[in-house]
């Protein structure tokens, strides 16, 4: 049965650390061990001391061996993590300042990644910005995104849960902010997900004030309904000029008369 990247990853990282810390303790006893037996105070006398063949094999054979094992370790992770399974679902993630985007190969699309649980999954990772890099801790999985690259990497969620996304690229300033979820869920709950028809929204027209041009104003007041503010624009009114007109009329009638009279 092959290994899951998590098991490599964790198996390395022990043996390493176990190396170190054995690396470590020996040193650091071999230090204090000649430090007490050639003291001053029982060697008064500096001595000359001459090379020993067998211990100077010994400490060039024996790290050699360890960085050896260590480099098997990591290769075999490595190999594992770089091959992916024929039958490993495929997602696209696209990271954005400051948010990761998902997609699905019917199209849909989301900001919280789901995966069926026991499925390879496939990650088709890049950035429409500036360099981030896509990271799942639980999952020790890892790569970065780099605008106009399409990198990648796989991982098989071997447990239900809910996973945190990072992002492990200083990207600029809400970089920590950047993250998302991953819900890793049963095959027949993530079909009946990615499946599912999401019902289209309507756009609705607004005023530039961020408010319906079709809804009511203050007070149930129809907002179509502009108050109008007389203007002075310095010129007769058509009420007023009617009215001259008229006047003007009745003082040539009037002449007319005086004329007609005389």
């Amino acid at each position: 049965m092959r290994n899951t990247i998590i098991s490599d990853f964790d198996s390395t990282f022990v043996f390493i650390v176990g190396c170190s810390v054995f690396l470590l303790l020996g040193i650091t006893f071999a230090m204090v061990y000649l430090v007490y037996k050639y003291h001053s105070k029982r060697h008064p006398k500096a001595e000359k001391i001459h090379g020993n063949t067998t211990l100077e094999i010994t400490w060039t054979v024996l790290p050699t061996i360890l960085c050896l094992i260590m480099f098997f370790y990591g290769y075999v992770g490595f190999k594992n993590m770089r091959d992916v399974p024929p039958d490993a679902y495929n997602i696209k993630v696209a990271g954005k300042m400051w948010k990761w985007d998902f997609e699905y190969p019917n199209k849909k699309k989301s900001d919280t990644m789901y995966v069926p649980v026991g499925k390879p999954i496939k990650m088709l990772i890049t950035s429409l910005d500036v360099n981030h890099s896509f990271f799942i801790p639980a999952l020790r999985v890892k790569e970065d995104a780099i605008p106009g690259r399409e990198n990648w990497l796989w991982f098989d969620p071997v447990q239900e849960g809910v996973y945190h996304i990072a992002c492990a690229e200083y990207c600029g300033l809400n970089h920590s902010y950047m993250s998302a979820v991953m819900k890793v869920i049963p095959q027949d709950k993530f079909d009946e997900w990615v499946n599912k028809i999401e019902p289209t929204k309507v756009p609705v027209a607004s005023t530039p004030g961020g408010k319906d041009s079709l809804s009511t104003g203050m007070n149930g007041a129809d907002s179509n309904k502009i108050k109008m503010t007389p203007v002075d624009t310095g010129k007769t009114s058509g009420k007023d000029v009617k009215k001259d007109s008229v006047k003007s009329g009745e003082v040539k009638k009037d002449t007319l008369k005086k004329e007609v009279k005389k």
